[in-house]
């Protein structure tokens, strides 16, 4: 995910964070020289650090549906949509018509994560994935059809994280520690739909920042598509039964709060995209419901 904060340099002036009413050329070369940079340092640093240590080879698909109880693709179609909104939002600052800024900034998270799908058609280790691909362009879609609807995003797509106890017993796929676990334990990850029945309907009365809150996740997973026995050290892995997790739960949206400084603004927009943590009712394949006095 790329925040808003990430192209945009940091000024104390507020007036610098009021979105321009007409195309601002120098704020615009700004955005897009900062996004074309941060991809490609991204794919750069990908490269080096992950992809050219795990090995290349000549370029293959790989179908991987079934894998990590498609928390993947969830994560595709989540991290397309937030890309999408953010770039919106700065095109927007920038002055870009609103057409314009929908359609730019809400492929940009399709455009980068095709170029990481194509990086893993050359992995040694994956595959080019139409299921990921799918996943990005429904991410983008998503984004681009609510603000040509409503001039808004009346449904937002967030996360919430928590380590697992699984990592422990796959460090190497699931993360030596708490920041690389945060990427690659799904286990710990969920993923929400949240919307507030006051942003449908004029005369609703019900408080645009409150939210009703689904989600998904899974559990039980040491491996992408079965549990293997024993880790590549050796050491045996406990015998985990791999099932989903639905949740209900509450949210606040911060992009619907209406602070007046533009920077405020700003900053709720950058950490909308995190569920607050709030009692859920759970459902999953082992335990039936679950009441949660607090989930993350």
């Amino acid at each position: 995910m790329f925040s808003t904060f990430a192209v945009l340099p940091c000024f104390s002036q507020s007036s610098f964070f009021t979105p321009s009413d007409t195309l601002h050329n120098k704020r615009r070369n700004i955005v897009y020289a900062s996004y074309g940079t941060a991809y490609t340092l991204s794919y750069i640093g990908l490269y080096h650090l992950w992809y050219k240590q795990n090995g290349m080879s000549n370029f293959k698909f790989h179908n991987d549906n079934k894998h990590w109880l498609q928390m993947d693709k969830i994560g595709h179609f989540t991290t397309a949509y937030q890309m999408g909104e953010d770039a919106i939002n700065v095109l927007r600052w920038a002055g870009v018509s609103n057409k314009k800024a929908i359609w730019q900034g809400g492929v940009s998270g399709l455009l980068y994560l095709t170029g990481v799908e194509i990086l893993d058609g050359f992995s040694n280790d994956y595959g080019f994935s139409w299921g990921d691909q799918t996943a990005n362009a429904l991410g983008s879609m998503f984004v681009i059809g609510q603000e040509l609807m409503w001039n808004e995003q009346r449904l937002r797509l967030k996360f919430s994280y928590f380590p697992s106890k699984y990592a422990q017993y796959r460090p190497e796929l699931l993360g030596k520690n708490w920041i690389e676990s945060w990427l690659k334990d799904y286990n710990g990850q969920t993923y929400w739909l949240s919307l507030s029945p006051g942003s449908f309907g004029q005369q609703n009365s019900f408080p645009k920042w409150l939210c009703l809150s689904f989600g998904y996740s899974a559990n039980g997973m040491t491996g992408s598509y079965i549990n293997p026995t024993f880790n590549n050290a050796g050491e045996p892995i406990p015998d985990f039964t791999r099932y989903r997790q639905y949740f209900f739960s509450l949210d606040l949206d911060l992009t619907k709060l209406k602070p007046k400084s533009p920077f405020l603004k700003m900053l709720f927009s950058t950490f909308g995209y995190i569920k607050f943590p709030f009692s859920a009712l759970e459902y999953n394949q082992m335990d039936g419901f679950v009441f949660r006095s607090i989930y993350f």
